[in-house]
């Protein structure tokens, strides 16, 4: 059968609660008979005393006044064969004494003392004890009544009782808060529950961090944690699949364009050897466009797959002048400015020379196309702690914010007619540089940053 958490928290403090009360309500009671007892044994004892042959003092009503000074209670002494009129009392008028109560034997004081029925003498209750003096000296024979106030009785029966009822209650206060803090512990945990299923579906938001720096709060985070990790394995699974979809989808194309590409670098060719009197500059660009081509294709065609383990050291100044070259016939046609900043000093990277020159052509071609007819497109080129900085920025509006946040995933993008390979080719050449690529929006320009380890 399966046991609620609830119920396992709360069964033994709801036991414990119980048997804290049965033991604080046996121990009351014990105390409040012992307190009772004591009080009986003290009233024994003068009994005793008065009993004993060697007292000889006469029970005068001064010596009654001392007996009540000491023991708090009055006494009435009735001599025996004498009339009622002749009593001894400690009360200030005079009252028949209760005749109706029966004399007690004096062998209850060794077994269970008892202080004697109630009473009430002059409007107030009292526990009245009969005894029959045993002494034969006729001033001390007779029935001795001694009258405890029943007020004093239940004060000492109070005392006795409050401090174990005090504690009592301190116990069932204690487990009353231990059973809210049981509740409450649960109902967090009820609630942790909650929150984590949608987890399951697919909803991978953190959940929200409440109550106390406890345990529970650390097991929010780590269920948080699991969750982005959980994000981000779905996000490179996705990526994943859509690069195997590129690889399937590049495979045929790539050989076709490739076939293309090849046609008209060899046509340009042949121009150029047939007509030598021609300007070669605008034909050059094309070759190299063309060359552009065929290594961007079998850039594509590796997209997703591990980089060449071939290193060797690059001058980023050199590839990034080369890409803005290449550029500059686009930006003259569409009447985009392209400004180059390059650092005062060469620098070199370790690095494949042919990725690095697709990331920048990438980056800075996009920069060209976003900024568009009018627009400004600056590059600068700094290296500062070990690490070379490329900044692009251009005065175009921006991303579409419903992409901006998957900007370097394949086939994201906001071109009518891209396909949204350009910035996650230029990310997964980065991070087989180990650097990254990041973007912003810095006022009205958009700015591409791209950090490589020198």
């Amino acid at each position: 059968m399966r046991l609620s958490l609830r119920y396992r928290l709360l069964l033994p403090l709801a036991l414990l609660l119980v048997g804290d009360a049965a033991a604080t309500a046996w121990a009351a009671a014990h105390a409040a008979r012992h307190a009772e007892r004591q009080l009986a044994q003290q009233q024994w004892a003068i009994v005793r005393t008065l009993d004993e042959p060697r007292s000889t003092f006469p029970l005068t009503r001064p010596v009654l006044e001392q007996m009540r000074g000491f023991s708090g209670a009055h006494f009435t002494f009735v001599p025996a064969g004498e009339l009622p009129r002749e009593t001894v009392s400690t009360f200030g008028e005079p009252h028949p004494p209760p005749t109706s109560v029966p004399r007690a034997a004096h062998t209850a004081d060794a077994a269970d003392p008892r202080l004697g029925p109630s009473v009430v003498v002059a409007g107030e209750e009292y526990r009245c004890l009969r005894v029959a003096l045993r002494e034969q000296t006729p001033p001390r024979r007779g029935d001795l009544y001694i009258f405890y106030p029943e007020s004093l009785r239940r004060s000492a029966v109070a005392d006795a009782v409050r401090p174990l009822v005090f504690l009592g209650g301190a116990g069932v206060v204690a487990v009353v808060l231990a059973f809210a803090f049981g509740s409450r512990l649960v109902r967090r945990v009820r609630a942790l529950g909650a929150r984590t299923r949608p987890i399951a579906s697919g909803d991978f938001r953190p959940v929200p961090l409440t109550g106390p720096d406890d345990e529970l709060r650390d097991l929010g985070a780590a269920v948080n944690e699991m969750a982005r990790q959980l994000a981000a394995f779905q996000e490179e699974l996705q990526r994943t699949e859509r690069l195997q979809v590129l690889g399937q989808f590049s495979g045929g194309l790539a050989h076709q364009l490739r076939n293309a590409a090849a046609g008209a670098k060899l046509a340009v060719e042949l121009f150029l050897a047939e007509n030598p009197g021609a300007d070669p500059e605008p034909l050059r660009v094309a070759l190299r466009q063309l060359a552009r081509i065929e290594s961007n294709l079998r850039q594509f065609l590796a997209l997703g797959k591990p980089p060449p383990a071939e290193r060797k050291a690059c001058d980023l100044g050199e590839l990034i002048g080369q890409a803005v070259s290449l550029l500059k016939p686009q930006c003259q046609h569409a009447g985009t400015t392209i400004g180059w900043e390059p650092a005062a000093e060469p620098v070199i990277v370790t690095g494949d020379p042919t990725q690095l020159a697709h990331l920048f052509g990438n980056i800075i071609g996009n920069a060209v196309e976003a900024a568009g007819p009018g627009g400004e497109v600056r590059v600068r080129l700094t290296s500062t702690r070990g690490a070379a900085h490329v900044e692009v920025s251009d005065t175009g509006p921006g991303p579409p914010a419903a992409i901006a946040e998957k900007l370097f995933d394949p086939f994201v993008t906001g071109k009518e007619q891209g396909i949204g390979l350009g910035l996650a080719v230029a990310r997964q050449s980065a991070d087989a540089h180990g650097g990254r690529i990041a973007w912003t929006r810095a006022g009205d320009r958009t700015v591409f940053t791209i950090e490589l380890p020198e």
